[in-house]
């Protein structure tokens, strides 16, 4: 068992590695193009791992913190990564039981994370807690709202998605090795600086700004026209 955990902790190294300088790439090639979809996929498939590998190595370190960040960046990816596939709610209002029941689910974790971090006084895990259920939220009432979306809503939610899981991973980082950093800095530098970047690509999405590559999809998708 403890080979296991070994190579589980050398897995999971490799690939919040490979996260950790892929992101950056990602966000910096132009959107849609065949490098930032590449890039993206690697950073999807390294955050996956990292996320799996963290929780299994989070249950033998006996380590709350590890976990609770694991499961928060893992939904924070997977939102993004799912975002994607969601273009058509701006026009179509049928949402996936998947989605909902994801949704569901992350709202009631994280809102029983809340909870917990309420009665220990666990600030770290309070704040990703809180984050968490309210993305859920807010997912859940963009569903109930399907149809009616800006077109561009699914975008925003990409890349707030992916940020938002990349930051708790290097929060993650941060607090289990930059122990030269004193608590609550080493958890709260990487959203102090992560959060900002996150409100300016919004911003610059929202007023047309953003670099897409022709042809790539990433333009907001005209709704069908109706059938007569």
């Amino acid at each position: 068992m403890e080979t296991f955990f070994e190579y589980n902790r050398y897995l999971h190294i490799a690939a919040g590695v490979v996260g950790f300088f892929v992101a950056p790439v990602a966000l910096a090639m132009r959107k849609g193009g065949a490098a930032h979809r590449r890039w993206g996929r690697v950073f999807f498939w390294a955050m996956a791992v990292a996320g799996t590998t963290a929780i299994a190595g989070a249950q033998h370190i006996h380590s709350l913190f590890l976990l609770l960040t694991a499961v928060f960046s893992l939904y924070m990816a997977g939102f993004g990564y799912r975002s994607i596939f969601l273009k058509q709610l701006a026009w179509n209002a049928c949402v996936a039981p998947f989605d909902w029941a994801v949704a569901g689910v992350g709202l009631v974790v994280f809102a029983g994370t809340v909870a917990y971090a309420f009665a220990a006084g666990n600030i770290p895990v309070g704040v990703f807690g809180g984050l968490g259920a309210l993305t859920a939220a807010r997912q859940l009432r963009g569903y109930a709202k399907a149809g009616h979306w800006a077109k561009n809503q699914w975008l925003l939610n990409h890349i707030s998605g992916f940020m938002a899981g990349y930051i708790a991973a290097v929060s993650a980082f941060s607090v289990t090795s930059l122990r030269f950093i004193p608590f609550p800095y080493n958890f709260l530098w990487p959203t102090a600086l992560g959060l900002p970047i996150i409100w300016w690509w919004q911003r610059r999405v929202r007023a047309g700004r953003a670099t897409i590559a022709p042809g790539s999809g990433l333009s907001a998708s005209p709704a069908p026209a109706p059938h007569k």
